[in-house]
């Protein structure tokens, strides 16, 4: 099959180009902005020029574009796209029913909200990790900042010896797109309001209830950061100002308030863009390269923490799919989609609250085999079910 791959600067180009030519598939490479996805006329004739001369049997990108949905329609030609990111916006374009769309999204709750809406053209689909890629990787081939002795030798996943007792990699939303601060404007009662509210949902997981909540502040909202949906969209303002400014605050001041609770008890190391952040037991390492370096901190850690974002209603962040994928093991709050694909306290774990997560903590730092045994239960399930070329398979398969 050939496949017309539609090539931004997103993340997982080389791992899903390489599954698709591992699968046996010829690849035709589209260079791509992302910031063209709606509409304009050079590219999308640009496009329609390489369908007509190509002759692809598919267009595929990660992520969803409605310009690359309508020249697929009017090409008569299917696109499939895998969205990572959530939020995203572009997915409430009035071009999510054209027939050629496959739209493939990793959280099952979204993808149900849009099948009782009556749009068949959205699947959900996991993500995935290349363990293959990921397993080659070791110390002695590339190196994140460290504060101890580099480690010369190859490393045989999953029992890479720990430079970190607990890390995170991530943002802390004080970096950029932090919106909220940018509400300077806002009434007394609205600030009040917005404090109670995300109080609330930093104590409730697995259900977000910002979006229909803010209808008593919103046009306090829309005076003090005008935001407006899309022309050719469906998305509402009460979606823009909860997912795009609200839940992104809420996951700063959870991933914030939980860090502090770690460092009061361990040593924690941070992999994120703000480099000014500063805690007591918090070593501060900035930011690692996705591909070569992430893969080494969850290698050699203890523990790998992931706080999803709170707009994720109940998919499994990528940041977990590397974890587990990496040897790591991964303590993650709850997310409904794990269920289904994996076992708590046997390929991962989850907690609850607060309380929960330090005293499992506790628990697994003090139990280094329990540890290792779920950290390799977690790499070989995802190994045997959940790479790239699995997940080209899965599409491909769906396909009339």
């Amino acid at each position: 099959m050939t496949i017309l791959y539609i090539e931004w600067n997103s993340f997982g180009n080389e791992d899903m180009k390489e599954a698709f030519q591992a699968e046996g598939h010829t690849l035709i490479c589209f260079p791509f902005s992302n910031k063209e996805g709606r509409h304009d006329e050079m590219v999308e004739s640009s496009l329609m020029e390489v369908l007509r001369h190509k002759s692809p049997d598919i267009v595929f990108s990660f992520n969803y574009f409605p310009l690359v949905s309508n020249v697929c329609k009017k090409a008569d030609i299917p696109y499939i796209s895998w969205i990572y990111d959530s939020p995203y916006v572009m997915l409430y374009s009035y071009t999510v029913i054209n027939p050629c769309n496959t739209i493939y999204v990793f959280d099952k709750a979204l993808c149900q909200e849009f099948n009782q809406s009556g749009i068949s053209t959205v699947h959900y689909l996991p993500m995935a990790a290349n363990t293959d890629r990921l397993d080659r990787l070791s110390p002695a081939c590339t190196e994140p900042a460290q504060r101890k002795p580099v480690v010369s030798s190859a490393l045989t996943l999953p029992q890479s010896p720990a430079r970190y007792e607990i890390s995170f990699v991530g943002s802390l939303y004080t970096e950029k797109h932090n919106f909220f601060e940018r509400m300077t404007t806002l009434s007394d009662y609205t600030k009040g309001y917005l404090d109670a509210l995300m109080s609330m949902q930093m104590q409730v997981q697995g259900y977000n209830f910002i979006q229909d909540s803010l209808s008593p502040i919103m046009e306090d909202l829309y005076h003090s950061l005008p935001m407006d949906p899309n022309t050719d969209g469906v998305e509402t303002r009460e979606y823009l100002y909860s997912q795009y400014v609200i839940n992104r605050k809420i996951t700063g001041l959870e991933r914030a308030d939980l860090l502090k609770a770690i460092t009061e008890h361990h040593s924690l190391d941070l992999f994120t863009h703000d480099k000014n952040y500063s805690l007591p037991n918090l070593i501060n390492h900035g930011p690692v390269d996705n591909v070569t370096q992430m893969p080494l901190v969850f290698k050699q850690s203890k523990i790998n923490l992931n706080i999803s974002l709170r707009s994720i209603k109940s998919g499994i962040p990528q940041r977990a799919f590397d974890i587990m994928g990496s040897g790591g093991f991964l303590l993650s709050n709850y997310q409904a989609d794990f269920l289904d694909d994996f076992i708590p306290g046997e390929d991962f774990d989850y907690y609850e609250s607060k309380e929960d997560l330090l005293a499992k903590i506790d628990y697994y730092l003090a139990h280094d085999d329990v540890r290792r045994a779920i950290a390799g239960s977690g790499h070989n399930k995802i190994a045997a079910s959940h790479t790239y070329r699995h997940r080209v398979r899965e599409m491909l398969s769906q396909l009339p």
